[in-house]
């Protein structure tokens, strides 16, 4: 079951649903409700807002509709999610390479935007120990902006090197929200509910917060899977396109709206962006 809320220390913990709409590498040739545009990615808020997610993970890209770190595109996108609800939804921006981008440019552009949150791959700001230290400075900068780092974990191994990191004093976070991959991009990928045991075995270490996202249709088992063992879920057509029937969902508000029905037929309570804010505490 859930582990209680830090922020009220009485009942179960709520279960924040962040949606991940569009990636850096799908098209609307993939799915023609896949978002791009500011304006797209403010419609597709309003509607993941009102099916039940706190947060929303953007992406943005160029002209040609490929990968794109870049402030003045980030800050149109931003305002017009915020536009549309306000401060109803967490923003997190990505600093994802997808090969493209190295350490230096993806902090940079974080910099530049100064977002409410931003997701940080360990293996591609940390790449090997001579990254360490502008690492940790970065780490030291986004905590003093109050910007909240998500540290995205593809591996147990992962895991393992951040805690490790954290120990060495390598981390200025006390509670430093993490995000545990399940599946890959391939062709037919299909994470299930079990890939999650790995990152929770005897001996793993132990995040105060921490989400789940999963490749595939069995997405929304992955994520409920996941919340029931204390953990937060992230779903959208970043990762999934199709419903836990295997139909193809209409758009990602329908996915929230999957998975937000399996957490409350779970017994679980989901919670809103100012509660997700409580949580995060960093």
């Amino acid at each position: 079951m859930a582990t209680s809320d830090p922020t009220t220390q009485s009942g179960p913990t709520p279960i924040a649903i962040a949606v991940a709409p569009n990636g850096g590498r799908r098209s609307k040739a993939d799915h023609p409700a896949l978002p791009l545009t500011p304006d797209e990615l403010a419609a597709d808020a309003t509607a993941c807002l009102e099916s039940g997610a706190c947060m929303i993970h953007i992406h943005v890209r160029d002209r040609d509709g490929r990968h794109l770190l870049d402030a003045g595109v980030y800050r149109a996108a931003i305002a017009a999610i915020r536009a549309a609800v306000d401060d109803e939804l967490v923003i997190q921006i990505t600093s994802e390479a997808l090969g493209i981008y190295r350490p230096a440019e993806q902090m940079e552009v974080v910099r530049k935007v100064r977002p409410e949150a931003v997701s940080i791959a360990l293996r591609e700001l940390l790449p090997d120990e001579s990254h360490e230290t502008g690492f940790a400075q970065f780490l030291e900068w986004l905590r003093s902006e109050r910007i909240v780092p998500q540290i995205i974990l593809y591996t147990p191994e992962e895991a393992a090197l951040l805690a490790a990191l954290t120990a060495r004093g390598l981390i200025p976070f006390e509670h430093l929200p993490v995000l545990f991959v399940l599946g890959r991009y391939a062709v037919e990928q299909r994470a299930m509910p079990s890939d999650l045991l790995a990152f929770l075995a005897p001996g793993m270490p132990r995040f105060a917060h921490w989400s789940v996202c999963a490749f595939g249709p069995r997405e929304a088992a992955c994520v409920t899977a996941g919340a029931l063992f204390g953990g937060h879920v992230r779903v959208g057509f970043e990762n999934n396109l199709w419903l836990p029937d295997g139909s193809l969902a209409s758009d990602n508000a329908a996915l929230v709206a999957a998975s937000s029905e399996a957490l409350r037929a779970s017994g679980l309570i989901i919670a809103d962006a100012d509660r997700l804010r409580r949580m995060w505490c960093v």
